[in-house]
């Protein structure tokens, strides 16, 4: 059996939008820039995904503008903002929990003057609002606080830090990565000016992505050239991409309440089997206001990297953090946050579920899950390294 539990890394495309995809590619490729038939054809599908997009977040499609990806929309966002206000002031508020997509956009800021606050969190992985609002300066210009943190899964309080920018007139930006297909999102009643989402987080395409900029915000452009996107993201448009997002996106409307409730059922068997028979082990993150297909583990007295082989041999793959830092011996800048010492970080475990998940695949997962355990914890009380991956 070959169980996939890294879904919070990527997604599986639904089968039916990537045989459209491919049509797209195929038979209607057309510029949408240009003016015949096979343009003004490809334009149609554009504006139908801007709406699509809109729709899941409670947005007007003017407001979408498409991008390469969640990296790329973080950039764009966070850069066109800070470059455009910087004459009210260099200073940005965000947390410590951070995808690295802003926190090293950020610390690039840094290197062009820009001063900027990392708030720390609560051992449950979420900061506190009125932390927030102490931080804010008079020479504040944007805050920008994830949806939904991509290793813990945990919930930020979006809505109360919107409510906070908004009062003090400073720009809100959420990347909402993980969140985006997963929970409804409503940037109007979050008072959220400046969105980042990406397709391949719910079954549309990886290399397509969107932002929602609020109408009436100034934006410089992270891309030069052409008039595509208004002017705001140069380049011929991903088509294909574009329509494999806008589909993945309406069908992430249609089926979300569902999939949540059927899909966080899944999630609390794998918590609470992990939990009650795996001795020493912990969840990382608050156990609600989380994700509803997010599990991250603490298990002590293993190697991460160690359970990640032992479970591939096993068909299962899973991981010990975000997707973007995987390679790297450094422990997550997440758990340590949280309060995690270095090796307990380093003993971190993350699975991720799909729509796609069934119960046979989650007690498959934790039976493994125990053996690989029980053999790494054994090899390590006797010193022995045949019991250790080498």
């Amino acid at each position: 059996m070959e169980v996939y539990l890294d879904n919070a890394a990527t997604t599986a495309v639904l089968p039916e939008i990537a045989a459209a995809m491919a049509d797209i590619m195929i038979r209607r490729y057309g510029n949408p820039s240009g003016v015949y038939k096979q343009s003004r054809e490809a334009a149609e599908i554009v504006l139908e995904a801007r709406t699509q997009v809109a729709d899941l977040l409670g947005a007007a499609p003017q407001e979408i503008y498409f991008t390469g990806g969640g990296s790329e929309g973080d950039n764009m966002l966070l850069r066109g903002a800070a470059h455009c206000y910087r004459h009210k002031g260099k200073h940005i508020i965000t947390t410590q929990i951070e995808h690295h997509a802003v926190l090293n956009t950020c610390k690039a800021l840094e290197k062009e003057g820009f001063e900027v606050t990392y708030l720390p969190v609560s051992a449950g992985g979420r900061i506190d609002p009125a932390a927030v609002e102490q931080a804010i300066r008079k020479d504040t210009v944007l805050i920008s606080v994830m949806y939904a943190n991509n290793e813990t899964g945990v919930l930020q309080p979006v809505r109360e830090v919107g409510d906070i920018a908004r009062a003090k007139g400073i720009l809100f930006h959420t990347d909402a990565v993980q969140a985006a297909g997963h929970v409804p999102i409503d940037v109007e009643a979050d008072h959220i000016d400046l969105l980042t989402l990406t397709a391949h987080k719910f079954h549309g395409p990886k290399g397509c992505g969107a932002v929602y900029i609020r109408r009436g915000t100034v934006m410089e452009p992270l891309v030069y050239g052409g008039p595509q996107e208004r002017g705001w993201r140069a380049g011929t448009e991903n088509v294909p991409g574009i329509y494999g997002l806008g589909r993945a996106a309406a069908h992430a409307r249609q089926v979300m309440a569902t999939v949540a409730e059927r899909v966080q059922g899944l999630r609390d068997l794998l918590i609470r089997r992990v939990l009650t028979e795996i001795p020493g082990t912990e969840l990382n993150g608050s156990r609600t206001g989380r994700l509803p297909n997010n599990a991250n583990f603490l298990i002590r007295g293993v190697s991460g990297e160690e359970m990640l082989l032992l479970l591939d041999f096993a068909d299962i793959a899973a991981s010990v953090g975000s997707a973007c830092a995987s390679g790297s011996l450094d422990p997550s800048h997440v758990l340590l946050a949280m309060g995690r010492s270095p090796e307990e970080a380093a003993g971190s475990l993350r699975l991720t579920l799909s729509e796609f998940t069934t119960e046979t695949e989650i007690n498959y997962t934790v039976d493994k899950l125990k053996e690989v355990v029980e053999r790494l914890r054994a090899a390590e009380r006797d010193g022995d390294p045949r019991g250790t991956v080498r």
